[in-house]
This record gives structure tokens, sequence and C-alpha cells, in this order.
């Protein structure tokens, strides 16, 4: 009798199907993990990027700058807060606050009026943010305080910020 001889190097078909699913279910995990990461990404970047935010940030910012120049002695807020006041040098060699900025929300948007005080002239208005719905400042001794909510309708952004006048 010949014996017959039987080879166990190769593999089944049915061994072959099961890797491949194995490795089908271990790519799409994989894949899932990676398109979720990237939701996650994009959505925090739109978020820190959105117009809201860096308008928000460019407020505070144009705030802060011109309040440290001001004079803390001249301050003007109105009495609903919708806009404030202050006057500041011109430059580092004036000896009398001869200048003035006045920050006040117009149509939406964030302005900035800068002009002389002697004879009271507006020099120019400068747009600092838009998509504004509401701004209230507040005055404490030489500091400001500027409540400000901006919204483009699809994000709500709301900046509490501060700054004191150091001349």
């Amino acid at each position: 009798m010949k014996k017959r001889l039987i080879s166990t190097q190769g593999s089944t078909l049915i061994e072959i199907l099961i890797a491949i699913g194995i490795m089908i279910f271990v790519i799409l995990a994989i894949g899932m993990a990676l398109v979720d990461g990237q939701r996650g990404w994009n959505y925090m970047y739109n978020r820190i990027y959105s117009d809201v935010v860096t308008d928000g940030y460019v407020a505070r910012r144009k705030l802060d700058a011109i309040l440290r120049k001001a004079s803390g002695e001249t301050f003007s807020l109105a009495g609903d807060g919708s806009w404030i006041e202050v006057n500041y040098y011109a430059d580092d060699t004036s000896i009398v606050v001869d200048r003035y900025a006045r920050f006040y929300v117009s149509g939406g948007d964030l302005n900035v009026e800068y002009g002389q005080l002697n004879p009271k002239q507006t020099i120019s208005v400068e747009t600092v943010c838009s998509n504004v719905s509401g701004c209230i400042f507040k005055q404490s001794g030489r500091s400001a305080q500027m409540i400000l909510t901006l919204d483009d309708g699809v994000k709500t952004n709301t900046i509490i910020t501060s700054a004191i006048a150091n001349n």
C-alpha cells in the first residue's frame, strides 16, 4: 500500500477569510479613531479661532492698550454704561492731557473714536469688532471694566475685562 502524504504547510480558505475579516475590523477601528480625532481637532480649532473669539481678544487688547496711556483722573462714563471716554497724552513728551478715546457701540460694532480735547474735535473712528449684541462699561477709581457680548448667530462669547489707567 502506498501512503498518501498530506501537506500541512498551507492555509485553508476559511483561515484566510478569518484573517482578512480580523484585519478589516482592526483597520476600521483605527480609521474611526483617526476620523474622530480629526473631528475633535476641527471643532476645537473652529471654536478657538472663530470670529467672536478673535474679535473679543482684539477688543480686550484695544481697551487695555488705550487705558494704559490714559490719565486716571479723566474718565467719563455714560450713566447707562453705554460708552466710556478716557483722556490721554498724545505722545510720551506731552505734559498736558490733550487727546481722548471714546468706546461705544453703534450698529452692532464696537467703535473707538479718537480726537483732540482743545478744541474738542474728532480725528478718526475705528471699528474694533463686529457682532456686538451687548456692551456695558463700568468704572471703579482708576480702572475701567468692559462686559462685551459677541454673537455671530452661531456662537456667543462674553468677555469681561478690566484695565487700569497708568498715568
